[in-house]
């Protein structure tokens, strides 16, 4: 077969006009581009995404764990306000109340002459059933029902 150009074209075709069974290059550099575009922009998205978590992890923050949780939740919910929240709770330091209460106990057991960390020991878990040793039987500590009221009678 004769590859001719037709009559009626122009003689200077443009770059992107191939022949017949020729590679388009302009269709893969564009592929090319269209693939190095969609994974740079789903980086520029995860990094973001990511942010309030590395920001935490980065300052070693108590409420680390609670913010990854945001964090995903927001990524699987696609709702922007537990990002939001997770963004806000990593940039917020919150105080440590367990180290000044620990503080506190080990003064009051130094007053108390109680060795340091021993001032719980005597003292029952109230939540835990108790069991006898001899006859492997629990215990379970009486519930306390509240006191109500009773309910007012209505006409209809």
């Amino acid at each position: 077969m004769n590859a001719t150009i037709n009559p009626i074209a122009p003689q200077h075709l443009p770059i992107f006009i191939i022949a017949p069974g020729g590679v388009d290059v302009l269709m893969v550099i564009v592929a090319v581009f269209l693939v190095l575009a969609v994974l740079a922009v789903g980086l520029l998205f995860l990094r973001l995404h990511t942010l309030p978590e590395r920001i935490a992890h980065k300052a070693h923050k108590l409420q680390f764990e609670i913010v990854a949780v945001l964090g995903l939740l927001a990524l699987f919910t696609h709702m922007h306000i537990f990002w939001v929240a997770g963004l806000l709770l990593a940039l917020i330091d919150i105080p440590d109340f367990g180290g000044t209460f620990n503080r506190m106990a080990g003064s009051l057991e130094k007053i108390a002459g109680i060795p340091p960390g021993k001032g719980a020991d005597d003292v029952p878990d109230e939540r835990a059933p108790i069991v006898a040793q001899s006859e492997n039987v629990v215990e379970v500590p009486p519930t306390v029902t509240p006191y109500r009221l009773p309910k007012e009678q209505s006409h209809a």
